[in-house]
């Protein structure tokens, strides 16, 4: 019972530490798992055993007999089932070429070239060898996301590596479980007419049964055959229900089934998807943080050492400095992508949760059935995750700023909000170079902008998914734009640090509009306009308008006029280089006013004619 609990305590701790230190979960959890493991064993134990012991002599320890290897199974099911509901075809159809092909060409580089490396650099078997190249395919989001969070990168550059970590996870997989299918239809033997049929039997079973029970799965709960509250378990009871049944059916299908199953859910547009991501994402944590514990604390010191040798350090640079390279500028070729973004992109390239998941549990099955070279697997997998991981978690930031991919300014804008008046804001802003994204809850705020062709976010402030959207790190400006001052409060408060580095800025209440003594650091465009006064504006001049400003004291007689004219609000100062500058709710503090700049406003057009009598 004290190790059970021990390893969901140290789980959760080492998800907190990746979190309070921005680095992946993988890493810690690994880290620990060898500590309490081999490292315990042979340095700390004066009885040579483990602190946590998944498996000893066969038959003790937390899961004696094949239990640790039911458990990984049903683990990385559940893994994979989550991986495939985040693969959408349209996505793959809409991400560009550039990450099209890095997930065709670039994984096709990585399998052939990664097999080649481990053959020659270990002598394995050629079989062994490409179910190590598989394995190693995959990158993944909770790897990347942690890394590039906090390095200002070009738009482009992010959504590269992010949708290449999202799209490749599941695809990795798959290729990863047919290889190995395709070495244990005869037990390692050579393959014979009959492996081949057992091959054919287990990809047939496995989509079959993950394209059917997809369907059914989502006909019942689409008829509501199935309570709300009910809904979760029901989806996870299905997930280890038709991992269980192909396996029946045809042995060593049940990964295939569940990816499958995941892939077509996942590209239903089923409305309970959502729900059910946010379910399976919590269960996924919980189990990765138990199940990465158990298998590096069930690795042991000789599996470490028949990879502690200079031919371990050839084969990690193979991938990492050739191989990786070689499928990026093949993938990059022809693309708008420069020279050094390019580099940037070979170089980060950390393997994750699945590849470590998937090799043990494979090193554990062909271990247990003979197959000779299976126990380099395991060790190989992991030296490749942890390598990959210390290597661009401690120097990608570093790295960026070497090869000039660092962005030195962040000049995109976060609209907290898709109202009408956002909408209106973030178009003018987008149309004159600015980077600008529009989050709201309501999708149909969010269907608007983009109709306009803004980027923009279905999300809740309240959540945390915006900290990891790594595709915002171009993000430096914070517009909170809500009907709601408590809204605008909090998404200041939580997200000025990250996204609002150079300004942060929100509409002022109606309680600091009637006290002029009142007015807010971080106001918004003026002192006596909230969102009422906005959208009343915008309802009756939805445009927004340009005046020529010729010096300061023009400015200010115009800002007078604006506060005097309850259809004239003042928002940006644009100077002769078409650089923006947000006007705060102070706004005649601004101090700059130089030839040719103008003011940018949103309401009805100045008369001039008036302007220069109340300048007179």
């Amino acid at each position: 019972m004290l190790e059970l609990g021990g390893i969901i305590i140290l789980g959760i701790l080492a998800q907190w530490v990746a979190w309070k230190f921005k680095i992946p979960a993988i890493l810690p959890l690994i880290l620990i798992g060898l500590l309490v493991g081999p490292i315990a064993a042979e340095f700390l134990s004066e009885d040579g055993t483990k602190w946590i012991e998944p498996i000893w002599n066969g038959e003790e320890g937390l899961f004696p007999g094949e239990s640790l290897f039911y458990f990984v199974s049903l683990a990385i099911s559940i893994i994979l089932f989550e991986g495939g509901l985040t693969l959408k075809i349209s996505e793959i159809k809409n991400v560009g070429p550039v990450i099209t092909k890095l997930i065709s060409l670039g994984s096709i580089v990585t399998f052939f070239g990664a097999a080649v490396a481990a053959h020659f650099a270990f002598y394995l078997s050629w079989e062994i060898s490409f179910l190590f190249s598989g394995l190693i395919i995959v990158t993944g989001p909770t790897v990347i996301t942690p890394i590039l969070r906090n390095i200002p990168l070009k738009k482009d550059v992010s959504a590269v590596l992010k949708w290449e970590g999202i799209l490749i996870d599941p695809i990795g997989a798959l290729v990863a479980v047919l290889v190995f299918e395709f070495i244990t239809v005869d037990g390692g033997g050579e393959f014979t007419k009959t492996a081949l049929i057992e091959f054919g039997k287990i990809v047939l079973f496995g989509a079959t049964f993950g394209f059917t029970f997809a369907h059914a799965m989502n006909f019942i709960i689409n008829k509501n055959l199935v309570p709300h509250y009910l809904l979760n378990v029901f989806a996870l009871a299905a997930v280890l229900g038709v991992f269980v049944l192909a396996d029946t059916f045809a042995h060593e299908s049940g990964l295939l089934a569940v990816v499958v199953m995941g892939m077509v859910l996942g590209n239903s547009n089923a409305p309970y998807l959502k729900e059910l991501l946010y379910f399976k994402e919590s269960l996924s944590i919980l189990l990765i943080s138990i199940l990465f514990i158990l298998l590096a604390a069930n690795i042991n010191m000789s599996d470490l050492y028949l990879i502690y040798n200079w031919n371990t350090v050839v084969l990690f640079a193979a991938v990492v400095f050739i191989i990786r390279p070689i499928g990026v500028f093949l993938s990059t070729y022809g693309s708008s992508l420069k020279f050094n973004e390019k580099i940037f992109i070979s170089w980060v390239g950390p393997r994750g949760i699945v590849a470590a998941g998937i090799a043990s549990l494979f090193g554990l099955k062909l271990a247990k059935e003979g197959v000779p070279g299976a126990e380099y697997i395991t060790p190989l997998v992991f030296m490749i995750v942890l390598g990959t991981v210390l290597l661009n978690a401690t120097t990608a930031r570093l790295f960026a700023k070497m090869i000039g991919v660092f962005l030195q300014k962040s000049n995109g804008i976060l609209i907290v909000g898709a109202s009408k008046v956002s909408r209106l804001i973030g178009h003018y802003l987008e149309s004159n170079g600015r980077h600008v994204v529009l989050i709201d809850s309501n999708p149909s705020n969010i269907a608007k902008a983009k109709e306009l062709g803004l980027e923009a976010l279905n999300t809740n402030i309240y959540s945390d998914t915006l900290m990891d959207n790594i595709e915002l790190n171009d993000v430096g400006y914070l517009m909170a734009l809500t009907g709601s001052n408590d809204v605008n409060k909090y998404a200041i408060n939580k997200f000025s640090k990250q996204f609002g580095e150079n300004g942060s800025f929100r509409l002022v209440s109606v309680d600091e509009m009637i006290d002029d003594n009142n007015n807010p650091r971080e106001g918004l465009f003026s002192h006596t306009d909230d969102f009422s006064t906005l959208s009343n504006v915008t309802k009756k001049y939805p445009s927004i308008q340009e005046i020529v400003l010729r010096d300061k004291a023009h400015y200010d007689s115009l800002i007078e006029m604006s506060n005097n004219d309850k259809d004239i609000i003042p928002l940006f100062i644009k100077n002769d280089e078409s650089e923006i500058q947000i006007i705060p709710s102070n706004n005649k503090d601004i101090e700059e006013i130089g030839e040719n700049f103008h003011l940018v406003y949103l309401g009805k057009p100045f008369d001039v004619e008036e302007v220069a009598n109340e300048e007179a």
